[in-house]
């Protein structure tokens, strides 16, 4: 047996969908307007992963000019078959479900495949004899449920009409299916309750892939619905996937939220793990039936060695020839307006962090309640109130700015709260012209502190902003979590250097 802490991806890595190639597994997430698209993962013990990259890395695959915040790529499938990796998901934003294949986990993948069945959570099953069956969301006369049709993998037809398979235990939003064939029969897993605080995931069987589909007697299978929000333990687990080690033993993956104070989380949904086992009548056991709390004691996972506690901080200088894969953009961007060298230089433009548009922006997710993030900058051109930054994004309606920029002329450092339709600026600290300018933000469970000045010397607080604020239960329903971000805006330029990020112990 060995112990761990989920969320074993931190931040903001919702819909984890999992695959196994002999002693490899695979993992991906959801990245809605963010670019590149689809977080993928690989791990040889379940337990540690690391980043490979993303699957949709081309505009071609991801586009997302216009993309409404939590619109764009929806909770994606991966699987092997055959020798070949398929991903498939929803741009709710532009062209529905549709699916890209790689022959190598690394890519390049396809460009997109589109599969007409409507609705959003797709995913793929291949039987016994071949057949490719496809599910996602559907609606018929007694509302939504899981429909499901036959496919052409070679060009996405769909050989069957849809027809709806389950609608679920009687929860909303039934949603996020995965089908399996175990010791002959076939389960149905999805979720149910809508991602939130009632959120859950569920399952039924058949004999066949059609149905019709008998209900656990237990479901939900994985839950803390009913369980205090106040207690500290992750809420709202659902959207799960299952997998089978090389040694017999399964595993769920699943989403789920660190909620920052009562009925209020920040950081996304994160990606966790635990154990499943089968009772004598064929049903899974998440857990031992017990809530997910920290640490989790587990089987031991194949390939499993015991590693240094990792404590999670890294840098970037910017000097390879391309960002690392921590790192994001807001939609598809433009790429004129960043380049690496000695350092990140960045291009302001018209477009800010308030438009729903491609501001110069790159970002990372925050996966830790407390730490510090401090970033070097050299000013190489700035106008009068264009602003060069350090930014805590969550949507454009709800995001805090560090930024250097001129005040009459003056060089100096703001901080810029925007939340729904206020707008309150910090009074501006003034900066040497000249030399490089340290910016800091530390965060805490409940609130963020802003600094600056000249690099080397002793840094002023700008101003602080509470993380209720920025809380996924205050904006319009957002799935994403919070970024820290670098940006660009108006008639600017300036280089970025030694971006630091460092886990802070929590205050008691």
């Amino acid at each position: 047996m060995v112990s761990f802490e989920n969320p074993i991806l931190p931040g903001f890595y919702p819909d984890p969908s999992i695959c196994r190639v002999g002693e490899d597994y695979y993992l991906v997430n959801s990245s809605f307007e963010f670019f590149p698209g689809v977080p993928l993962w690989h791990s040889r013990d379940l337990l540690h992963w690391e980043q490979l990259g993303h699957v949709l890395t081309r505009p071609s695959q991801d586009p997302l000019e216009g993309c409404r915040a939590s619109g764009g790529i929806f909770a994606p499938t991966i699987r092997h078959h055959n020798g070949r990796f398929y991903m498939v998901t929803t741009n709710v934003s532009a062209g529905g479900n549709f699916f890209v294949w790689a022959d190598d986990i690394r890519g390049p993948w396809s460009e997109p495949i589109t599969i007409k069945q409507g609705g959003i959570d797709p995913s793929f099953f291949w039987d016994d004899d071949g057949t490719v069956y496809f599910q996602s969301t559907f609606g018929d006369i007694n509302g939504q449920c899981i429909g499901q049709c036959v496919v052409d993998l070679e060009t996405g037809e769909m050989l069957t009409e849809t027809r709806p398979i389950w609608h679920g235990t009687g929860g909303k939003c039934p949603e996020g299916p995965h089908m399996y064939k175990i010791n002959g029969k076939y389960y149905l897993m999805i979720a149910e309750g809508g991602t939130e605080y009632g959120h859950m995931e569920t399952i039924a069987r058949s004999d066949s892939p059609w149905g019709p589909f008998e209900s656990c007697p237990r479901n939900p299978i994985l839950s803390h619905r009913d369980i205090n929000p106040r207690t500290g333990i992750p809420q709202g687990l659902g959207h799960a996937d299952l997998v089978e080690d090389q040694n017999g033993q399964w595993w769920i993956v699943f989403h789920g939220i660190r909620p920052s104070q009562f009925m209020l989380h920040h950081m996304g949904r994160e990606t966790m793990i635990a154990p499943v086992d089968w009772d004598k009548d064929g049903w899974p056991v998440v857990n031992g039936g017990k809530p997910i709390e920290n640490p989790m004691t587990v089987p031991t996972p194949p390939n499993y060695q015991e590693k240094p506690v990792d404590n999670k901080a890294w840098k970037d200088c910017f000097q390879g020839p391309e960002l690392d894969r921590r790192w994001a953009y807001l939609r598809n961007p433009v790429l004129e307006n960043y380049s690496l060298g000695n350092g990140l230089t960045l291009r302001g433009a018209a477009v800010t962090l308030d438009d729903c548009a491609s501001p110069t922006f790159v970002g990372v997710r925050q996966g830790e309640f407390c730490s510090q993030v401090e970033v070097s900058l050299t000013v190489d051109q700035l106008a009068e109130g264009a602003r060069l930054g350090l930014s805590v994004f969550h949507v454009p309606q709800h995001h805090y700015d560090l930024f250097v920029t001129r005040r009459e002329g003056q060089l100096c450092a703001v901080l810029r709260r925007r939340v729904v339709d206020m707008v309150v600026e910090s009074a501006p600290v003034a900066l040497p012209e000249g030399q490089p300018i340290q910016l800091r933000i530390d965060s805490a469970r409940l609130g963020y502190t802003f600094y600056a000045g000249a690099a080397g010397q002793p840094l002023a607080q700008v101003g602080t902003g509470c993380t209720q604020l920025l809380s996924t239960e205050v904006t319009i329903c957002t799935f994403t979590g919070c970024f820290y971000g670098m940006f660009a805006e108006g008639a600017s330029q300036g280089t970025f250097q030694e971006f630091t990020f460092t886990p802070l112990p929590e205050e008691a």
